[in-house]
């Protein structure tokens, strides 16, 4: 992709299926919504999906890094509970959007 905001694009289109996926712009990334939950991020030109106990087996397997970031006032580093979407996702619409629906179903579970 040319620009994270062609990557963006790129995943909205590849996720038509899913039915009323949005972009917004946050911390200087993009937050990926569905339903008021936010499943995915782009940050950095990168796609991070929305884990957890259920599905976080499967992007381990594949050795997928979590995302990580440096909190400016105190210069730590955290991790949120996402993790890098497959290469091969971002280049096949039907593996894509096995992933999102995943990321999707972890964001339901975090909210209850």
């Amino acid at each position: 992709m040319s620009s994270e905001a062609d990557l963006v694009a790129h995943l909205i289109e590849n996720l038509e299926a899913l039915r009323g996926v949005t972009a917004k712009r946050m911390f200087g990334g993009h937050g990926i919504f569905k339903d008021g939950l936010m499943f995915a991020l782009v940050a950095d030109g990168i796609v991070f999906l929305k884990v957890d106990d259920q599905n976080a087996p499967e992007f381990e397997a594949l050795d997928l890094e979590p995302f990580t970031f440096t909190r400016k006032k105190t210069g730590k580093t955290s991790t949120m509970s996402y993790r890098r979407c497959p290469d091969t996702a971002l280049e096949r619409p039907d593996e894509l959007l096995r992933w999102a629906r995943s990321a999707h179903a972890a964001a339901k579970r975090a909210k209850k």
